[in-house]
Protein backbone atom coordinates (compact mmCIF):
# COMPACT_ATOMS: atom_id res chain seq x y z
CA UNK A 1 0.00 0.00 0.00
CA UNK A 2 1.84 3.20 -1.16
CA UNK A 3 2.43 5.87 0.89
CA UNK A 4 1.23 9.44 0.49
CA UNK A 5 0.56 12.79 2.27
CA UNK A 6 -3.40 14.30 1.88
CA UNK A 7 -4.19 17.76 3.42
CA UNK A 8 -6.16 17.27 6.88
CA UNK A 9 -10.03 17.39 6.34
CA UNK A 10 -11.15 20.53 7.70
CA UNK A 11 -13.86 20.42 11.15
CA UNK A 12 -16.99 21.40 10.11
CA UNK A 13 -19.07 20.89 13.55
CA UNK A 14 -19.58 18.39 15.24
CA UNK A 15 -22.20 15.62 13.97
CA UNK A 16 -25.95 14.97 16.03
CA UNK A 17 -24.19 11.61 17.53
CA UNK A 18 -21.51 13.52 18.97
CA UNK A 19 -23.63 16.18 20.15
CA UNK A 20 -25.84 13.53 21.86
CA UNK A 21 -22.66 11.51 23.68
CA UNK A 22 -21.47 15.47 24.79
CA UNK A 23 -24.85 16.20 26.00
CA UNK A 24 -25.04 12.88 27.40
CA UNK A 25 -22.06 13.19 29.03
CA UNK A 26 -21.98 16.65 30.76
CA UNK A 27 -25.00 15.98 32.01
CA UNK A 28 -24.73 13.29 33.99
CA UNK A 29 -20.80 14.56 34.64
CA UNK A 30 -22.58 17.12 36.60
CA UNK A 31 -24.81 14.74 38.04
CA UNK A 32 -21.67 13.10 39.15
CA UNK A 33 -20.31 16.34 40.71
CA UNK A 34 -23.09 16.45 43.06
CA UNK A 35 -23.04 13.29 44.08
CA UNK A 36 -19.16 13.58 44.82
CA UNK A 37 -20.08 16.96 46.75
CA UNK A 38 -22.79 15.05 48.80
CA UNK A 39 -20.31 12.69 50.26
CA UNK A 40 -17.72 15.56 51.13
CA UNK A 41 -20.60 16.82 52.80
CA UNK A 42 -21.58 14.04 55.08
CA UNK A 43 -17.71 13.32 55.68
CA UNK A 44 -17.34 16.91 57.15
CA UNK A 45 -20.75 16.72 58.96
CA UNK A 46 -22.41 19.35 57.40
CA UNK A 47 -25.23 17.10 56.26
CA UNK A 48 -26.30 14.08 57.45
CA UNK A 49 -27.79 11.54 55.16
CA UNK A 50 -26.15 8.16 56.90
CA UNK A 51 -23.66 5.78 56.36
CA UNK A 52 -25.58 3.52 54.11
CA UNK A 53 -26.38 6.49 51.67
CA UNK A 54 -23.38 7.24 51.91
CA UNK A 55 -21.83 4.25 50.77
CA UNK A 56 -24.74 4.03 47.81
CA UNK A 57 -23.61 7.31 46.92
CA UNK A 58 -19.90 6.07 46.86
CA UNK A 59 -20.86 3.29 44.89
CA UNK A 60 -22.84 5.57 42.09
CA UNK A 61 -20.22 8.18 41.92
CA UNK A 62 -17.70 5.79 41.08
CA UNK A 63 -19.14 3.45 38.63
CA UNK A 64 -21.16 6.87 36.93
CA UNK A 65 -17.97 8.81 36.75
CA UNK A 66 -15.93 5.97 35.22
CA UNK A 67 -18.35 5.40 32.52
CA UNK A 68 -18.87 8.76 31.49
CA UNK A 69 -15.51 9.47 31.63
CA UNK A 70 -15.59 6.91 29.18
CA UNK A 71 -18.24 8.25 26.74
CA UNK A 72 -17.08 12.12 27.13
CA UNK A 73 -13.50 10.19 25.81
CA UNK A 74 -15.29 8.41 23.38
CA UNK A 75 -17.04 11.38 22.06
CA UNK A 76 -13.82 13.05 21.28
CA UNK A 77 -11.83 10.06 19.40
CA UNK A 78 -14.74 9.64 17.11
CA UNK A 79 -15.18 12.93 15.98
CA UNK A 80 -11.17 13.63 15.12
CA UNK A 81 -10.60 9.96 14.30
CA UNK A 82 -14.02 10.12 11.57
CA UNK A 83 -11.97 12.11 9.35
CA UNK A 84 -8.52 9.96 8.84
CA UNK A 85 -10.91 6.72 8.79
CA UNK A 86 -14.75 5.67 7.88
CA UNK A 87 -16.33 5.03 11.10
CA UNK A 88 -19.91 3.30 11.21
CA UNK A 89 -22.64 5.81 12.87
CA UNK A 90 -24.66 2.87 13.82
CA UNK A 91 -22.58 1.28 16.18
CA UNK A 92 -21.32 4.56 17.33
CA UNK A 93 -24.84 4.92 18.54
CA UNK A 94 -25.22 1.62 19.67
CA UNK A 95 -22.85 2.43 22.25
CA UNK A 96 -24.74 5.14 23.39
CA UNK A 97 -27.72 3.12 23.85
CA UNK A 98 -26.32 0.92 25.96
CA UNK A 99 -24.83 2.79 27.78
CA UNK A 100 -28.09 4.51 29.00
CA UNK A 101 -29.55 0.93 29.57
CA UNK A 102 -26.73 -0.27 31.32
CA UNK A 103 -26.99 2.91 33.66
CA UNK A 104 -30.36 2.37 34.44
CA UNK A 105 -29.92 -0.73 35.41
CA UNK A 106 -27.09 0.78 38.23
CA UNK A 107 -29.23 3.21 39.60
CA UNK A 108 -32.07 0.64 39.69
CA UNK A 109 -30.07 -1.67 41.71
CA UNK A 110 -28.45 1.08 43.89
CA UNK A 111 -31.28 3.29 44.31
CA UNK A 112 -33.99 1.02 44.70
CA UNK A 113 -31.86 -1.91 45.21
CA UNK A 114 -29.36 -0.44 48.03
CA UNK A 115 -26.50 -2.35 46.16
CA UNK A 116 -23.45 -1.03 47.75
CA UNK A 117 -20.87 -2.74 47.08
CA UNK A 118 -19.09 -0.39 44.84
CA UNK A 119 -17.34 0.33 41.73
CA UNK A 120 -14.66 -2.60 42.34
CA UNK A 121 -17.34 -5.16 43.33
CA UNK A 122 -14.62 -7.17 44.88
CA UNK A 123 -15.99 -10.90 44.87
CA UNK A 124 -17.13 -12.41 46.92
CA UNK A 125 -18.81 -9.00 48.23
CA UNK A 126 -21.99 -8.84 45.64
CA UNK A 127 -22.98 -12.96 46.43
CA UNK A 128 -22.56 -12.11 50.13
CA UNK A 129 -24.44 -9.13 51.43
CA UNK A 130 -25.44 -9.80 54.82
CA UNK A 131 -28.73 -8.51 54.04
CA UNK A 132 -27.55 -5.02 52.96
CA UNK A 133 -29.00 -5.59 49.61
CA UNK A 134 -30.77 -8.59 47.36
CA UNK A 135 -29.69 -10.90 44.97
CA UNK A 136 -31.40 -9.01 42.15
CA UNK A 137 -30.09 -5.51 42.96
CA UNK A 138 -26.33 -7.07 42.87
CA UNK A 139 -26.94 -8.82 39.22
CA UNK A 140 -28.61 -5.44 37.73
CA UNK A 141 -25.37 -3.56 39.22
CA UNK A 142 -22.40 -6.22 37.69
CA UNK A 143 -25.09 -6.71 34.60
CA UNK A 144 -25.30 -3.25 33.93
CA UNK A 145 -21.25 -2.67 34.13
CA UNK A 146 -21.68 -5.98 31.25
CA UNK A 147 -24.27 -3.99 29.06
CA UNK A 148 -21.95 -0.74 29.24
CA UNK A 149 -18.94 -2.84 28.40
CA UNK A 150 -20.53 -5.07 25.55
CA UNK A 151 -21.23 -1.23 23.69
CA UNK A 152 -18.20 -0.08 24.37
CA UNK A 153 -16.60 -3.36 22.73
CA UNK A 154 -18.35 -2.84 19.87
CA UNK A 155 -17.65 0.34 19.46
CA UNK A 156 -13.68 -0.54 19.92
CA UNK A 157 -14.18 -3.21 17.42
CA UNK A 158 -15.85 -0.68 14.51
CA UNK A 159 -12.52 1.21 15.26
CA UNK A 160 -10.10 -1.80 15.04
CA UNK A 161 -11.87 -2.40 11.40
CA UNK A 162 -12.03 1.12 9.99
CA UNK A 163 -8.00 1.07 10.82
CA UNK A 164 -7.50 -1.63 9.53
CA UNK A 165 -8.92 -1.39 6.39
CA UNK A 166 -7.32 2.16 6.02
CA UNK A 167 -3.81 0.95 7.31
CA UNK A 168 -3.14 -2.50 6.73
CA UNK A 169 -2.82 -3.32 10.63
CA UNK A 170 -2.43 -2.06 13.93
CA UNK A 171 1.85 -1.63 13.38
CA UNK A 172 1.42 1.01 10.30
CA UNK A 173 -1.32 2.71 12.10
CA UNK A 174 0.96 2.85 15.18
CA UNK A 175 3.79 4.37 13.14
CA UNK A 176 5.90 1.24 13.68
CA UNK A 177 7.45 1.48 10.15
CA UNK A 178 8.74 5.14 10.71
CA UNK A 179 9.26 4.07 14.41
CA UNK A 180 12.04 1.37 13.13
CA UNK A 181 12.72 2.22 9.71
CA UNK A 182 13.33 5.39 7.89
CA UNK A 183 10.86 8.15 9.29
CA UNK A 184 9.72 9.43 5.70
CA UNK A 185 7.62 11.85 7.85
CA UNK A 186 4.30 9.84 6.60
CA UNK A 187 3.70 8.24 10.18
CA UNK A 188 0.08 8.15 10.54
CA UNK A 189 -1.50 11.25 12.40
CA UNK A 190 -1.16 11.91 16.25
CA UNK A 191 -5.04 10.97 15.98
CA UNK A 192 -4.87 7.93 14.69
CA UNK A 193 -1.93 6.49 16.58
CA UNK A 194 -3.24 7.63 20.16
CA UNK A 195 -6.80 5.97 18.88
CA UNK A 196 -4.54 2.64 17.60
CA UNK A 197 -3.24 2.29 21.19
CA UNK A 198 -6.75 2.93 22.91
CA UNK A 199 -8.08 0.43 20.47
CA UNK A 200 -5.88 -2.07 21.48
CA UNK A 201 -5.71 -1.83 25.06
CA UNK A 202 -9.45 -1.39 25.61
CA UNK A 203 -10.11 -4.59 23.37
CA UNK A 204 -8.35 -6.99 25.66
CA UNK A 205 -9.62 -4.18 28.91
CA UNK A 206 -13.05 -4.68 27.94
CA UNK A 207 -12.92 -8.70 27.14
CA UNK A 208 -11.57 -9.44 30.76
CA UNK A 209 -14.00 -7.57 32.75
CA UNK A 210 -17.03 -9.10 30.96
CA UNK A 211 -15.11 -12.30 31.37
CA UNK A 212 -15.14 -11.61 35.27
CA UNK A 213 -18.51 -10.28 34.80
CA UNK A 214 -19.81 -13.16 33.73
CA UNK A 215 -18.32 -15.49 36.34
CA UNK A 216 -19.29 -13.83 39.00
CA UNK A 217 -23.11 -13.54 37.84
CA UNK A 218 -22.74 -16.93 37.44
CA UNK A 219 -21.78 -17.45 40.82
CA UNK A 220 -24.60 -15.43 41.96
CA UNK A 221 -27.04 -17.70 41.01
CA UNK A 222 -24.90 -20.91 41.41
CA UNK A 223 -22.82 -20.71 44.52
CA UNK A 224 -21.14 -23.91 43.98
CA UNK A 225 -18.86 -22.09 40.82
CA UNK A 226 -16.38 -20.67 42.68
CA UNK A 227 -13.64 -17.92 41.87
CA UNK A 228 -10.23 -17.75 42.90
CA UNK A 229 -10.40 -14.24 44.98
CA UNK A 230 -7.04 -13.02 43.85
CA UNK A 231 -7.67 -14.03 40.69
CA UNK A 232 -11.27 -12.31 40.43
CA UNK A 233 -9.40 -9.12 41.91
CA UNK A 234 -6.94 -8.65 39.47
CA UNK A 235 -8.81 -8.86 36.49
CA UNK A 236 -11.21 -5.82 37.95
CA UNK A 237 -8.02 -4.23 38.80
CA UNK A 238 -6.88 -5.34 35.28
CA UNK A 239 -10.57 -3.54 33.58
CA UNK A 240 -10.77 -0.97 35.63
CA UNK A 241 -7.29 1.04 35.62
CA UNK A 242 -6.96 0.15 31.80
CA UNK A 243 -10.21 2.04 31.05
CA UNK A 244 -9.76 4.62 33.22
CA UNK A 245 -6.86 5.22 31.76
CA UNK A 246 -7.85 4.93 28.17
CA UNK A 247 -10.51 7.64 28.88
CA UNK A 248 -7.61 10.25 29.07
CA UNK A 249 -5.31 8.86 26.03
CA UNK A 250 -8.84 9.33 24.56
CA UNK A 251 -9.58 13.01 25.60
CA UNK A 252 -5.74 14.06 24.66
CA UNK A 253 -6.98 13.79 21.33
CA UNK A 254 -8.61 17.06 21.50
CA UNK A 255 -5.41 19.01 22.52
CA UNK A 256 -3.11 17.12 19.59
CA UNK A 257 -6.06 18.18 16.97
CA UNK A 258 -7.08 21.92 18.79
CA UNK A 259 -3.63 23.06 19.88
CA UNK A 260 -2.21 23.16 16.34
CA UNK A 261 -5.23 25.35 14.89
CA UNK A 262 -4.90 27.75 16.98
CA UNK A 263 -1.11 28.08 16.68
CA UNK A 264 -1.07 26.89 13.03
CA UNK A 265 2.08 24.64 13.89
CA UNK A 266 0.94 20.99 12.93
CA UNK A 267 1.76 18.49 15.73
CA UNK A 268 3.93 16.22 14.30
CA UNK A 269 4.19 12.30 14.87
CA UNK A 270 7.90 12.02 14.97
CA UNK A 271 10.06 9.17 16.02
CA UNK A 272 9.95 10.08 19.88
CA UNK A 273 5.83 10.06 19.38
CA UNK A 274 5.55 6.88 18.21
CA UNK A 275 7.67 5.29 20.71
CA UNK A 276 5.79 6.89 23.64
CA UNK A 277 2.52 5.89 22.45
CA UNK A 278 4.44 2.18 21.47
CA UNK A 279 5.50 2.41 25.15
CA UNK A 280 2.22 3.42 26.40
CA UNK A 281 0.52 0.51 24.69
CA UNK A 282 2.21 -2.12 26.68
CA UNK A 283 2.84 -0.32 30.09
CA UNK A 284 -1.37 0.98 30.43
CA UNK A 285 -1.88 -2.81 30.16
CA UNK A 286 1.32 -4.02 32.79
CA UNK A 287 1.21 -1.13 35.14
CA UNK A 288 -2.37 -2.18 37.23
CA UNK A 289 -0.35 -3.92 39.87
CA UNK A 290 0.51 -0.88 41.83
CA UNK A 291 -3.03 -0.85 43.17
CA UNK A 292 -2.06 -4.20 44.43
CA UNK A 293 0.95 -3.79 46.23
CA UNK A 294 -0.66 -4.64 49.63
CA UNK A 295 -1.84 -8.04 48.60
CA UNK A 296 1.10 -10.19 49.76
CA UNK A 297 -0.31 -13.16 48.18
CA UNK A 298 0.37 -11.81 44.78
CA UNK A 299 3.35 -13.13 42.31
CA UNK A 300 6.21 -10.74 44.17
CA UNK A 301 7.31 -10.60 40.32
CA UNK A 302 3.63 -8.73 39.64
CA UNK A 303 4.17 -6.36 42.23
CA UNK A 304 7.80 -5.36 41.25
CA UNK A 305 6.56 -4.82 37.75
CA UNK A 306 4.04 -2.54 38.72
CA UNK A 307 6.38 -0.94 40.64
CA UNK A 308 9.04 -0.05 37.95
CA UNK A 309 6.05 0.70 35.40
CA UNK A 310 4.42 3.04 37.56
CA UNK A 311 7.69 4.88 37.79
CA UNK A 312 8.27 4.99 33.58
CA UNK A 313 4.89 5.28 32.84
CA UNK A 314 5.09 9.36 33.87
CA UNK A 315 7.55 9.32 31.01
CA UNK A 316 5.12 9.63 28.09
CA UNK A 317 3.26 12.22 29.98
CA UNK A 318 5.58 14.49 31.34
CA UNK A 319 8.26 14.27 28.55
CA UNK A 320 6.27 13.51 24.97
CA UNK A 321 2.74 14.69 25.44
CA UNK A 322 3.52 17.73 28.42
CA UNK A 323 7.12 18.93 26.35
CA UNK A 324 4.87 18.66 22.95
CA UNK A 325 2.45 21.43 24.27
CA UNK A 326 4.74 24.10 25.41
CA UNK A 327 6.80 23.74 22.03
CA UNK A 328 3.47 24.28 20.18
CA UNK A 329 2.48 27.01 21.90
CA UNK A 330 5.86 28.50 23.02
CA UNK A 331 6.43 32.15 20.86
CA UNK A 332 3.31 31.24 18.55
CA UNK A 333 1.24 34.27 19.12
CA UNK A 334 -1.80 31.83 20.20
CA UNK A 335 -5.15 33.93 20.86
CA UNK A 336 -6.23 32.44 24.37
CA UNK A 337 -10.06 31.63 24.94
CA UNK A 338 -11.55 29.26 26.41
CA UNK A 339 -11.24 26.08 24.58
CA UNK A 340 -7.38 26.62 24.46
CA UNK A 341 -7.66 28.02 28.08
CA UNK A 342 -8.58 24.47 28.87
CA UNK A 343 -6.86 22.47 27.10
CA UNK A 344 -3.67 23.83 28.02
CA UNK A 345 -3.95 23.71 31.96
CA UNK A 346 -5.52 20.24 31.22
CA UNK A 347 -1.99 18.77 30.51
CA UNK A 348 -0.95 20.33 34.09
CA UNK A 349 -3.83 18.67 35.44
CA UNK A 350 -3.20 14.92 34.05
CA UNK A 351 0.78 15.15 34.32
CA UNK A 352 0.41 16.52 38.07
CA UNK A 353 -1.70 14.27 38.79
CA UNK A 354 0.73 11.89 37.68
CA UNK A 355 2.83 12.37 40.41
CA UNK A 356 0.71 11.62 43.53
CA UNK A 357 0.62 8.25 41.63
CA UNK A 358 4.69 8.04 41.14
CA UNK A 359 5.08 8.56 45.09
CA UNK A 360 2.53 6.13 46.08
CA UNK A 361 3.58 3.51 43.17
CA UNK A 362 6.81 3.39 45.80
CA UNK A 363 6.21 0.18 47.38
CA UNK A 364 7.50 1.43 50.73
CA UNK A 365 5.37 4.26 50.53
CA UNK A 366 1.92 2.58 49.33
CA UNK A 367 1.72 0.45 52.33
CA UNK A 368 1.22 3.47 54.31
CA UNK A 369 -0.28 5.65 52.24
CA UNK A 370 -2.74 3.55 49.84
CA UNK A 371 -5.85 3.05 51.55
CA UNK A 372 -6.18 7.23 52.72
CA UNK A 373 -7.30 10.53 51.01
CA UNK A 374 -3.90 10.39 48.98
CA UNK A 375 -5.36 7.92 46.29
CA UNK A 376 -8.32 10.01 45.64
CA UNK A 377 -6.19 12.89 45.52
CA UNK A 378 -3.72 11.30 42.77
CA UNK A 379 -7.24 10.38 40.12
CA UNK A 380 -9.30 13.29 40.77
CA UNK A 381 -6.56 15.54 39.79
CA UNK A 382 -5.74 13.79 36.29
CA UNK A 383 -9.32 13.09 35.76
CA UNK A 384 -11.06 16.50 37.24
CA UNK A 385 -8.31 18.83 35.89
CA UNK A 386 -6.97 16.63 33.01
CA UNK A 387 -9.28 14.51 31.62
CA UNK A 388 -12.63 16.83 32.40
CA UNK A 389 -10.53 20.04 31.27
CA UNK A 390 -10.24 18.54 28.21
CA UNK A 391 -13.80 17.46 27.53
CA UNK A 392 -14.76 21.37 28.44
CA UNK A 393 -11.91 22.55 26.04
CA UNK A 394 -13.67 20.57 23.34
CA UNK A 395 -16.78 21.71 23.77
CA UNK A 396 -16.21 25.16 24.51
CA UNK A 397 -14.28 25.04 20.69
CA UNK A 398 -17.35 23.03 19.16
CA UNK A 399 -19.47 25.74 20.51
CA UNK A 400 -17.66 29.17 19.99
CA UNK A 401 -20.47 30.94 17.35
CA UNK A 402 -17.45 32.14 15.37
CA UNK A 403 -13.72 31.76 15.34
CA UNK A 404 -13.16 35.07 16.89
CA UNK A 405 -15.82 35.34 19.18
CA UNK A 406 -15.26 37.45 22.04
CA UNK A 407 -15.93 35.81 25.35
CA UNK A 408 -18.28 37.07 28.84
CA UNK A 409 -16.73 37.61 31.94
CA UNK A 410 -18.61 34.94 32.89
CA UNK A 411 -16.74 32.45 30.89
CA UNK A 412 -13.63 33.90 32.26
CA UNK A 413 -14.70 33.74 35.69
CA UNK A 414 -15.94 29.76 35.78
CA UNK A 415 -12.87 29.11 33.82
CA UNK A 416 -10.69 30.43 37.07
CA UNK A 417 -13.01 28.97 39.19
CA UNK A 418 -12.97 25.63 37.70
CA UNK A 419 -8.94 25.67 37.31
CA UNK A 420 -8.50 27.33 41.74
CA UNK A 421 -11.66 24.72 42.87
CA UNK A 422 -10.28 21.63 41.29
CA UNK A 423 -6.58 22.64 42.54
CA UNK A 424 -8.03 23.33 45.96
CA UNK A 425 -10.35 19.82 46.32
CA UNK A 426 -7.60 17.89 45.08
CA UNK A 427 -4.99 19.30 46.79
CA UNK A 428 -7.42 18.98 50.26
CA UNK A 429 -7.30 14.98 49.67
CA UNK A 430 -3.68 15.26 49.24
CA UNK A 431 -2.99 16.69 52.12
CA UNK A 432 -5.41 14.61 54.13
CA UNK A 433 -3.83 11.74 52.95
CA UNK A 434 -0.42 12.59 53.90
CA UNK A 435 -2.04 13.35 57.38
CA UNK A 436 -3.50 9.57 57.10
CA UNK A 437 -7.13 9.93 56.86
CA UNK A 438 -8.04 7.13 55.36
CA UNK A 439 -10.36 6.55 52.44
CA UNK A 440 -13.61 4.92 51.90
CA UNK A 441 -14.79 6.07 55.19
CA UNK A 442 -18.27 7.72 55.61
CA UNK A 443 -17.96 9.00 58.73
CA UNK A 444 -14.76 10.75 60.09
CA UNK A 445 -13.23 11.36 63.07
CA UNK A 446 -13.10 15.72 64.12
CA UNK A 447 -9.49 15.85 63.87
CA UNK A 448 -10.18 15.25 59.75
CA UNK A 449 -13.09 17.72 59.37
CA UNK A 450 -11.09 20.47 58.34
CA UNK A 451 -9.99 18.53 55.66
CA UNK A 452 -13.13 17.69 54.81
CA UNK A 453 -14.59 21.16 55.07
CA UNK A 454 -12.14 22.95 53.11
CA UNK A 455 -12.78 20.52 50.65
CA UNK A 456 -16.58 20.74 49.99
CA UNK A 457 -15.76 24.65 49.81
CA UNK A 458 -13.77 24.08 46.86
CA UNK A 459 -15.95 20.84 45.48
CA UNK A 460 -19.08 23.95 45.58
CA UNK A 461 -16.75 26.13 43.31
CA UNK A 462 -15.92 23.08 40.98
CA UNK A 463 -19.99 22.52 40.51
CA UNK A 464 -20.99 25.84 40.16
CA UNK A 465 -17.73 26.64 37.10
CA UNK A 466 -18.88 23.11 35.39
CA UNK A 467 -22.58 24.32 35.52
CA UNK A 468 -21.69 27.10 33.41
CA UNK A 469 -19.57 25.22 31.48
CA UNK A 470 -22.61 22.75 30.58
CA UNK A 471 -25.41 25.49 30.51
CA UNK A 472 -23.03 27.65 27.76
CA UNK A 473 -22.51 24.29 26.03
CA UNK A 474 -26.35 23.24 25.83
CA UNK A 475 -27.06 27.02 24.74
CA UNK A 476 -24.51 26.70 22.06
CA UNK A 477 -25.54 23.18 20.51
CA UNK A 478 -26.71 24.72 17.31
CA UNK A 479 -22.97 26.36 17.06
CA UNK A 480 -21.53 23.14 17.69
CA UNK A 481 -23.62 21.46 15.12
CA UNK A 482 -23.15 23.99 12.21
CA UNK A 483 -21.48 23.44 9.10
CA UNK A 484 -18.65 25.98 9.09
CA UNK A 485 -14.95 25.46 8.46
CA UNK A 486 -12.35 26.04 10.84
CA UNK A 487 -8.77 26.47 9.67
CA UNK A 488 -7.44 23.14 8.39
CA UNK A 489 -4.19 21.47 9.13
CA UNK A 490 -1.93 19.91 6.99
CA UNK A 491 -0.86 16.39 8.36
CA UNK A 492 0.84 13.29 7.03
CA UNK A 493 -1.24 9.75 6.80
CA UNK A 494 -0.25 6.72 5.82
CA UNK A 495 -2.67 5.35 3.23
Amino acid sequence: MANTTYEHTPDRGATAGVLAYLGTACAVLLLMMLVGLLMRLEQAQIIDIGANWFYELMTLHGAGMVGIAGIAGAAVMWHFLRQYVDLSPGIFMANLALFLVGVAMIITSIVFGHFHGAWTFLYPMPSKAMGMWSQEAAALFMGGLLVIGVGFLLMHLDIARAIIVRYGNFARALGWPQLFGHDDGNAPPPTVVASTMVTIVNIVGLVVGASILTMMLVNLYLPEFTIDPMLAKGMIYFFGHVFINATIYMAVIAVYEILPRYTQRPWKANKVFLASWTASTLMVMFIFPHHLLMDFAFPQWMLIMGHIIGYLNTVPILVVTGYGALMIVFRSGIRWDMASRLLFISLFGWAAGAMPAFIDGTITVNYVMHNTLWVPGHFHTYLLLGMVAMVFGFVYYLGKPAQHAPESWLDRAAFWGFTSGALGFTLSFLYAGKESVARRYAVHLPEWLPYDRIGSLFAALVVASSLIFVLRFFSRLGAAGRDYTRAPLAQGAAA
